[in-house]
């Protein structure tokens, strides 16, 4: 009997052994029911009949081997595809997934191999359902890893959300702290614990404004007329105060408006400054050059010190990118500064890029003179 009507006769008999084996993949079975454990099964076969129904050039073949099958337009959404997000959520791990498939294909093999003695398996029946496994296994394991990874995004969301209650209230109190004058011991410890807020804080804005970008919602930028010469007069002054021992040097006109989201721009400006600082020349000046036309605007942060490595350039604004020194300072940062740097740029509908050599590294950021109101959010 060829494959194709062996699955369709015994298909009781295979989603069984299906389920049987699916409930031993502890603890993500425990509490899941037949229909559950079988879940997309029964579509997953008829699959893999239609698919050893139809003819195939030795093109198509190649491409299923590699888990490359073209997919019908009509439906963005195989069984295996949708088996693997229900696994995904019922707690099972992408292991436990290559499993199921593992004992499908013995299962289905094997019994069919029996049924057909004493005359034998026809050859090219093995060869075509091995592809269609593959297949699904393929396309199982990209939906899963696709599936954990929201999961993961939309944990960390909510987890930032419900940091940053507690901290404001931390942060809150170590000013009330400082504000009453209750002897010099507490007034230190208060200024520590607003520093160290302050810290958090911007690690928190860092990890949101990631969490963003990973699912898809972007920077959410707010443009309203603004000096951007008294916006980033404003971010040097801070990052002078924060930093009192660097010289942080501001060349701009006396007034360059536009329409741009200011506190973005700030954020731009300090992730800029701030990487400049960690790892630029301690005793040489970090400039910031500000200039515009009618057009667009541009500014540069610079700073002397070792040229970047040319591999590192290339990946530089990728997120949870460092320097490799970066592990053995104290208060290493998450790595998002640069990549968040380049999100807010786009979203502005600008650029930003770098160049290094052994002088200097300058990372340049290019913004159309009026941000597009239809990027805001």
């Amino acid at each position: 009997m060829r494959l194709a009507d062996f699955i369709l006769r015994d298909m009781e008999r295979i989603l069984v052994q299906w389920e049987a084996f699916a409930m031993t993949l502890l603890p993500a079975a425990a509490h899941m029911d037949s229909l559950a454990l079988r879940d997309h099964a029964r579509a997953l076969l008829e699959a893999v009949v239609a698919d050893l129904s139809t003819p195939q050039t030795l093109e198509a073949q190649a491409q299923k081997a590699w888990g490359r099958a073209p997919q019908l337009a009509d439906a963005p959404h195989t069984a295996a595809h949708t088996h693997a997000i229900l696994r995904a959520q019922s707690g099972f791990d992408i292991n436990q997934l290559a499993a199921e498939y593992r004992a499908l294909r013995a299962s289905v093999l094997e019994l069919w191999m029996d049924d057909c003695l004493p005359e034998g398996p026809h050859v090219g029946d093995i060869i075509r359902f091995n592809e269609a496994i593959d297949q699904a296994i393929a396309e199982s394991i990209r939906s899963f890893s696709a599936e954990i990874e929201r999961a993961r995004n939309l944990f960390l969301g909510m987890l930032g959300h419900d940091m940053r209650s507690p901290l404001q209230t931390i942060q809150a109190t170590a000013s009330y702290l400082s504000a009453i004058n209750a002897g010099e011991s507490v007034s230190a410890a208060a200024n520590r614990l607003i520093r160290t807020g302050a810290r958090m804080q911007a690690l928190l804005d860092d990890l949101c404004d990631f969490n963003r970008t990973e699912l898809g919602l972007g920077i959410s930028i707010v443009p309203a007329e603004v000096d951007l010469a008294a916006v980033f007069a404003d971010e040097t002054d801070q990052l002078r105060a924060a930093y009192p021992d660097r010289q942080i040097v501001l060349e701009a006109p006396v007034s360059l408006r536009g329409v741009w989201d200011g506190p973005r721009l700030q954020q731009l400006l300090g992730n800029l400054v701030v990487n400049a600082i960690r790892y630029g020349a301690p005793d040489r000046p970090v400039r910031v050059v500000l200039t515009g036309d009618e057009t667009e605007v541009r500014f540069e942060v610079i700073n002397s010190g070792a040229a970047i490595e040319p591999a590192l350039l290339q990946r530089l604004f990728d997120p949870l990118q460092r320097g490799p020194e970066a592990e053995a300072r104290k208060g290493a940062n998450l790595g998002l500064g640069l990549f968040i740097a380049r999100e807010i740029a786009a979203a502005h509908g600008g650029t930003i890029d770098v160049r290094s050599d052994e002088q200097e590294t300058v990372f340049t950021v290019i913004l159309p003179r009026q941000a597009a109101t239809q990027g805001a959010l």
